[in-house]
């Protein structure tokens, strides 16, 4: 049989409908190019983003802002020394990027101006810290990346 052009450019089209079909298919079906978003609820999170945004913003104004320092004990996370860390309340969040089961969230309660999160909770790598805390009616943030 002889193949003249016409011939040759739809068979062309054909095999190439069928490489794409192949991709997509195989990209829908295999769980190694699975991947998940940040958080569950992505969308929910990006209409809160103002409210993160003015925290920040609060936290900036502070004369003095939370710190924090690698310690033998853990990571200390010292709040500012001109405030009666008595008074603060909030909630302190740990992420892990390469690994979700490490992600971990804590209350603030302290008893000193600082607050320890032990070594055993953290794994050497890179840990994103968000401190989400309020003080006399005021909300703040600190939001930092840290290789522990």
């Amino acid at each position: 049989m002889k193949v003249n052009w016409g011939t040759g450019i739809v068979l062309a089209f054909i095999g190439f409908i069928a490489f794409i079909m192949y991709f997509i298919v195989s990209m829908n079906v295999d769980d190694k190019y699975d991947h998940d978003l940040v958080t569950e609820d992505y969308y929910a999170e990006e209409l809160a983003y103002q409210k993160e945004i003015d925290k920040l913003k609060n936290a900036k104004a502070l004369s003095e802002n939370i710190t924090y320092k690698k310690t033998e004990e853990g990571l200390t996370i010292l709040f500012p020394s001109n405030i009666d860390y008595k008074q603060i309340t909030g909630k302190l969040f740990l992420y892990r990027p390469s690994n979700k089961q490490l992600d971990f969230e804590s209350d603030i309660s302290l008893s000193n101006p600082h607050l320890l999160i032990p070594d055993t909770r953290l794994v050497d790598g890179r840990w994103n810290i968000k401190v989400d805390w309020q003080y006399n009616g005021n909300s703040y943030l600190f939001k930092e990346s840290i290789n522990y």
